[in-house]
């Protein structure tokens, strides 16, 4: 995959997107619902930009029975993985009362490791 810099930071060009992309690296992966739950966003809303993401290749989906796990795209440049590392890293203050929404969900969904891992 190739992605130059101008593409990537188009992608993140809204904040919602860039709130969506540093929990699912946060977390690993995560479901439309939880997304939902942590930015107090619509689903129809948070749907679109997953789907913005996935057309821009910065996320990953995969169907386990009734939900929609997304995670970064395991063909994610090096560059842009650590430009999204190092930015959630930077901004925990900027992140922090969604990650605290996400903590306190409950019934959140559970998650089978594909291939004995989730990556």
């Amino acid at each position: 995959m190739t992605m130059s810099p101008p593409e990537l930071f188009k992608c993140l060009a809204d904040e919602t997107r860039v709130r969506i992309v540093l929990l699912v690296a946060r977390e690993s992966e995560l479901c439309v619902c939880e997304l939902t739950e942590a930015l107090e966003v619509s689903q129809p809303k948070i749907s679109r930009h997953l789907a913005q993401l996935r057309a821009c290749q910065l996320l990953e989906d995969r169907r386990q029975g009734q939900w929609v796990y997304y995670r970064l795209h395991p063909q994610l440049p090096e560059w842009a993985r650590a430009v999204v590392k190092v930015t959630g890293q930077a901004n925990t203050d900027w992140l922090m009362e969604t990650a605290g929404r996400l903590a306190q969900m409950g019934d959140r969904p559970t998650r089978v490791a594909r291939c004995g891992q989730l990556t």
